[in-house]
């Protein structure tokens, strides 16, 4: 004799309506289980911060720092006192400008990433939506050369701005590598995930190709050309060997270069030194405060075609 339930009017062995369903609880409990954080996540994001975070704070306090200070040992975590002279030292020191070289440096970033990106953006475009032969040859020819090392290409790139004249000037900086070939990579593979029926609407509509590349494809671009740009700043910003190659003013020195000089022969004051990398460190910081939605998004969002 079996026995049935007074709520369903079914036997012992029928399982409940509501735990089968598709929002029933036992569902909820599953994507609870998967979405859930533990503590030991807590425990290694907090470790992996600070792995990131003490260096760049280490940093800081020891711009504060006395030259005594900084040499002590044991090893003094905060300053005994609190002082500004190498703040004081490095936008004072003539023969060390490093004011000068902050400004030259976010001139050359900035014309380097604005040319790098438009360059890229074009040279993508036409890869990656328009028909023309010889165009997989162009690519893969492209693409080998991310395999070349980068100092293949310093003789070459010397003579050709000691041809143009263009030694120890910014121009130097900004050129050679406005064509690179990530940037181009990066963005095809971008505007490759873009749908084809947009830019065919717009043919219809009687859109020529630069009102389907100005009008359509950069707008939904924006995370790639952001992330573009970003990288392509930081490369120029952290630029060091290529400066040193073209680069003989002190006046005209990026500040990659030129913090190297405050390293002394015999002694090396290192409160200076740590305050020239904190203004390094400042511009790039704040940079990526500013894009770092569209730069998550950009490399999410990218290469999700070949």
């Amino acid at each position: 004799m079996t026995t049935t339930s007074p709520i369903t009017g079914a036997g012992p062995g029928a399982s409940d309506p509501a735990s089968t369903e598709p929002g029933g609880p036992a569902r909820r409990r599953r994507a609870y289980s998967r979405t859930r954080v533990g503590p030991l996540t807590y425990v290694a994001m907090t470790v992996i911060s600070l792995i990131f975070i003490l260096p760049l704070l280490w940093m800081l306090l020891t711009t504060f720092k006395t030259e005594s200070d900084a040499r002590s040992i044991p090893i003094r975590v905060m300053p005994s006192e609190w002082t500004l002279r190498a703040y004081r030292l490095i936008f004072d020191d003539a023969a060390n400008p490093v004011y000068t070289w902050l400004i030259n440096s976010l001139v050359v970033s900035v014309l380097h990433m604005v040319l790098n990106v438009v360059v890229a953006a074009m040279a993508a475009y036409a890869l990656s939506r328009m028909t023309f032969r010889g165009r997989n040859l162009l690519f893969g020819t492209l693409i080998a050369t991310l395999f070349m090392p980068g100092f293949i290409f310093f003789m070459p790139n010397y003579l050709t701005m000691s041809k143009l004249g263009w030694l120890d000037s910014y121009w130097a900086l900004v050129v050679p590598g406005a064509a690179g070939a990530f940037g181009v990579f990066f963005l095809r593979q971008f505007f490759l995930a873009i749908p084809r029926e947009l830019e065919e609407s717009a043919l219809i509509d009687g859109a020529n190709s630069w009102t389907i590349f100005t009008r359509i494809m950069l707008p939904l671009s924006k995370p790639a050309l952001v992330t573009l740009a970003v990288l392509s700043f930081l490369g120029a910003w952290n630029d060091f060997v290529w400066p040193v190659f073209v680069l003989f003013s002190p006046d005209r020195m990026t500040l990659a270069p030129g913090l190297a000089t405050l390293y002394g022969a015999y002694t090396t004051d290192y409160p200076v030194v740590m305050a020239g990398a904190t203004l390094a460190t400042i511009p790039v910081l704040i940079l990526y405060v500013v894009v770092q939605r569209y730069v998550i998004e950009g490399v999410a969002n990218s290469g999700l075609k070949g």
